[in-house]
């Protein structure tokens, strides 16, 4: 396949950046998307030139490092999948690619397609967790009977990587879709039930505080999530924070 690469290229969170073109041949279909920019890596390097930055570590669709804005799609043009899942027989030979970083306030770009989504580990760091001690007695957390409905929407919601592909695809740049799923995953389950109050209040003032924008309801956010979370954990996490704040 011979594809023509329209890259965006910045030096630093201060450069001005801009997209650069870059010709490239030999990519097979079989190849991932992240295997292809590796080969343009490689070409890079041998012509001297300095190779794009681009965020990966597991390459399975597990760590969420890999988000890439492809095409005007977080992830690209397939469903269901990361960018290191989606693979070129989505492409046809002599296609122009767009590829960019996510774009968000809360999301600054390091370096080329590299993002800083630490504002996603501190609305995790907020409340993202419980403290209920099970050192050395963890076999006494699998007697509490659980719902399978709530202990499989428990897991659903648990299912966020964290990518910021919500964040991404949303015009307001909300990250409501990840804050409703890290709330979710704790409030469907009884040793989440403790800390319900603070967690709900301290997550979504810290959402604020990083600048993401508000929830409009377009659904954009669900139809690009690769791990298919729903929607229906907005209006979850609307009726905790709502509950939490006349607690409160």
């Amino acid at each position: 396949m011979k594809l023509t690469l329209k890259i965006w290229r910045q030096k630093n969170a201060q450069d001005k950046g801009g997209i650069v073109e870059y010709p490239i041949d030999g990519i097979e279909p079989d190849m991932s998307f992240l295997e292809m920019l590796d080969v343009l890596n490689e070409q890079l390097i041998n012509k001297g030139e300095e190779p794009v930055a681009f965020d990966h570590d597991c390459r399975e669709g597990i760590c969420g490092m890999c988000s890439l804005f492809i095409n005007g799609e977080a992830h690209g043009p397939d469903r269901g999948v990361t960018t290191c899942q989606l693979h070129m027989r989505m492409f046809k030979d002599g296609d122009t690619i767009f590829i960019e970083p996510f774009r968000a306030k809360a999301f600054p770009v390091i370096k080329d397609l590299v993002v800083d989504r630490s504002s996603f580990d501190r609305i995790q760091h907020a409340g993202g967790f419980i403290s209920v001690n099970t050192s050395g007695n963890t076999i006494d957390a699998n007697t509490i009977p659980i719902n399978k409905h709530d202990a499989d929407k428990s897991f659903d919601a648990a299912a966020c990587i964290g990518c910021g592909a919500c964040v991404a695809t949303c015009k307001n740049s909300s990250a409501m879709l990840f804050v409703a799923a890290k709330v979710s995953q704790y409030a469907l389950l009884p040793q989440g039930k403790i800390e319900a109050v603070d967690r709900v209040l301290n997550m979504v003032h810290q959402m604020d505080h990083e600048g993401f924008g508000n929830c409009t309801n377009t659904g954009a956010c669900e139809v690009e999530c690769p791990k298919g979370i729903s929607l229906e954990n907005i209006a979850r996490m609307n009726r905790e924070y709502l509950s939490a704040s006349l607690k409160g």
